[in-house]
């Protein structure tokens, strides 16, 4: 027993230190509870292999690709409109929107999937996103409470009345008691959720990030003189190559993106192409063309080809699925210097076109053939993003500025954006309503996300991944074995209850509801709901009052754990997302812990009496 309470001790003073990471804080007390013998192999390692930890891995890539197709910011958005501006009813709509879904969702599903749609949201208002996620975690454990799926630990002590009484609980007999609770909630986390914006400035948006790929085309005025031309299936261009039409020479025109757009509706996929002279145009593909309007409206009518209005904004901005942009620094011991642009022939070679020159202060994007490379020139080139993340391993002669791979995967691809929401929706329907375990709904709609092209390669998918949060939940799992097995959890409990028992009935169920919440900074609160609940109705027997408001005690104390990272799912979700420390979950988690436990106290037994 001694041995547990240290290691416990010592890992909660790591994660308030917070030097070291905090998943390894947890791998560290696994080890030292494993190696002293008091966990076997199987337990220390069954978190790694629980459910929960599991379905949180598909949550992430669904989440992921939620942000991945842009459907997160266009939920955003519409979340930002109805906060009009103002960061309290911002913060209003997304604690009680995340709350009323919790209710009918996991909370650990509902934080993954809301994660996404409220960074989006708050980088649309220019907010501080680290106000509004540790939030959104308790919010999603708060909502819970508000219907008998909610939560675990609402099962457990709905199963626990029934085998006492006979009766069941209803869908919704959680609802009053927990509404109040989401009010209360509510109204507490909007002063305490100040405290967490501050002055970090995190997650924001401020200064110091990198340029994105339409701040270069913005530099480089590529949109400038862009028109998208689509080819009919009659056009007599239809199965010649680039080479052929010699563009540039007869027009005076460069070709800056071949597009060829397949199926409509869910169905719809986009290819893009980076043209070379070898590039085939077939009927149906639409070219973005940059030169001026007077020589475009000549290629158009020499080969029946439609040009887009001036007030199609489809024809105003490069996309970046398939293909992107890059800028390379030439070294100034370059072998390339002195060459020019032509005889570089950076597509036959990297297969990537040169598109502009920064030279100084200036942007040469015209007659670049002729031009040669001079010392402190910096080439933006366009290409696939595998062919740009080849030319970066390429240091001889030149420096790709930023990471194409990580710039590659930050790229939305928005026309899957409703196929996402389908599936989301779908993922959604099934976890209220289906009787196929949770786990292998969020799994099957990870792997349809990947399957219909929500991402760019299933690399990009496990990129979603945060495996610190998955690591430490898993890592914390296996404690509950140690703190069962060495006789804490019962000695805290039963000693607890037994000190307070005989004082009366609201002191008896502020015992189990503080007991149960304290045994929830170390273990889960369903393990803790299953430990806690034939307690509470002995308890109560025993005290010769009904066991109903022990059992809901049991329940709130085990899910409106705030205080420590660890002590839910949803609270490890949002802590790297948020930059938290683990004394910013204590500074605005432990209040509201205490407070809502006191609230509920009270509460409680107005709709079930003693």
């Amino acid at each position: 027993m001694l041995i547990t309470i240290i290691t416990l001790l010592l890992a909660a003073a790591g994660f308030v230190w917070g030097r070291i990471r905090a998943d390894i804080v947890a791998l560290i007390a696994l080890l030292v509870l494993t190696l002293s013998g008091i966990l076997t192999t199987q337990e220390a390692l069954s978190g790694f292999s629980n459910p929960i930890v599991i379905m949180m891995v598909g949550l992430f890539v669904v989440g992921g690709a939620i942000f991945n197709t842009g459907l997160a910011k266009m939920i955003g958005a519409r979340l930002s409109h109805l906060g009009n501006g103002s960061p309290t009813r911002l913060f209003l709509v997304v604690v009680l929107a995340t709350g009323l879904i919790g209710g009918f969702v996991s909370n650990t599903g509902t934080v993954a999937l809301m994660l996404p749609i409220v960074v989006s949201m708050a980088a649309a208002a220019g907010a501080s996103a680290s106000r509004f996620l540790m939030p959104l975690a308790f919010a999603s454990s708060i909502g819970g409470m508000l219907t008998l799926i909610g939560t675990p630990p609402n099962l457990v002590i709905a199963e626990a009345w029934e085998e006492f009484s006979g009766h069941p609980l209803t869908m919704f007999s959680f609802f009053p008691t927990g509404l109040i609770c989401l009010a209360a909630g509510t109204l507490l986390l909007i002063p305490f959720s100040k405290m967490l914006s501050g002055d970090k400035k995190r997650n924001s948006g401020s200064s110091g990030e990198k340029r994105t790929l339409a701040d270069i085309v913005e530099e480089y005025n590529l949109n400038h003189d862009l028109w998208r031309v689509d080819v009919p299936a009659s056009s007599p261009i239809s199965g010649l190559s680039l080479g052929a039409l010699s563009l540039r020479a007869v027009y005076g025109l460069d070709v800056l993106e071949l597009r060829v757009v397949e199926g409509k509706g869910f169905l719809k996929n986009v290819s893009q192409e980076a043209p070379s002279a070898s590039s085939v145009i077939e009927g149906g593909d639409i070219l973005f063309i940059r030169g001026p309007r007077e020589n475009v409206d000549r290629f158009v009518a020499d080969y029946g080809l439609s040009i887009a209005d001036d007030s199609d904004e489809a024809r105003r901005h490069l996309d970046f699925f398939d293909i992107g942009l890059a800028e390379i620094v030439v070294l100034p011991d370059s072998g390339i210097l002195k060459e020019t642009i032509a005889g570089l022939d950076f597509r036959n070679r990297y297969n990537v076109n040169i598109l502009g020159v920064r030279r100084g202060g200036s942007y040469i994007t015209d007659n670049l053939g002729d031009r040669k490379v001079a010392k402190g020139d910096v080439l933006l080139v366009q290409g696939t993003w595998d062919a740009i993340g080849r030319i970066s391993r390429d240091t001889r002669d030149w420096v790709v500025l930023g990471e194409p791979e990580s710039q590659a995967s930050k790229v939305t691809i928005d026309y899957k954006a409703p196929i996402a929401a389908v599936i989301m929706l779908a993922m959604i329907l099934a976890l209220v309503f289906s009787s196929i375990p949770a786990v292998f709904i969020v799994l099957t709609a990870g792997v349809l996300m990947m399957l219909t092209g929500c991402f760019r390669s299933v690399a990009d998918a496990y990129r979603t991944i945060n495996w610190e949060s998955i690591v430490l939940i898993a890592a914390m799992m296996p404690m509950s074995f140690a703190l069962e097995k060495t006789g804490v959890s019962e000695t805290v409990s039963v000693g607890l209850v037994d000190a307070l028992g005989g004082i009366g009935p609201h002191w008896l169920m502020a015992g189990i509801y503080f007991t149960t919440s304290l045994l929830t900074l170390f273990i889960s609160n369903t393990a803790t709901s299953v430990l806690m609940a034939p307690i509470a109705v002995q308890s109560a027997v025993a005290y010769g009052v009904s066991p109903l408001p022990m059992l809901f005690a049991v329940t709130f104390g085990a899910s409106l754990c705030f205080m420590s990272p660890f002590s839910t799912p949803p609270n490890a979700l949002v802590m790297p997302a948020g930059q938290y420390t683990f004394m910013d979950y204590v500074k605005v988690g432990a209040p509201l812990q205490l407070l809502l436990g006191i609230l509920m106290i009270f509460v409680i037994p107005l709709f079930f009496p003693f």
